[in-house]
């Protein structure tokens, strides 16, 4: 029987506890043996979708997430963004979105079931772990520092 795939993606910026927290939630979803794949956004996506420079480049985001525990694999998004690409090369069963990727993942949806595919598509909770817990909250606690 063929492990199940499950896939998420993200800018993993600055990796903190609510990443990972996803990370092994969204690879607890694909029960016992599965294989976590995560896709990486690319610099532009980054520049494009937040308005700034990527914290670290996409090739030093990919060995960072690539090392984590729960992750099997660590692919960087296409340059022209595509849904059909990233399905096409990862061929997951379950796609996991992070809990602020409300706009994409109802563009995927309407993608899966343009496509007629069987890909079960999940939100993630809002993780709380620390005082910190999002990129952004990171710069935020940086810019006050002395």
């Amino acid at each position: 029987m063929r492990r199940r795939v499950v896939l998420t993606s993200g800018a993993f910026e600055i990796i903190h506890p609510a990443h990972i927290k996803m990370l092994w939630e969204a690879k607890k979803l694909g029960g016992k043996n599965s294989k976590l794949v995560v896709v990486l956004a690319r610099d532009d996506t980054i520049r494009a979708r937040k308005k700034r420079e990527p914290l670290l480049n996409e090739r030093a985001r990919k060995y960072i997430i690539s090392n984590l525990k729960p992750v099997d694999e660590a692919v960087l998004g296409f340059k022209k963004f595509s849904f059909k690409k990233i399905i096409d090369k990862v061929k997951p069963d379950i796609v996991v979105f992070g809990y602020d990727q409300d706009e994409i993942m109802h563009e995927f949806m309407k993608f899966v079931e343009r496509e007629k595919l069987r890909i079960k598509v999940y939100k993630a909770k809002k993780y709380k772990i620390g005082e910190v817990n999002s990129t952004t909250d990171i710069i935020r606690k940086l810019k006050t520092l002395p």
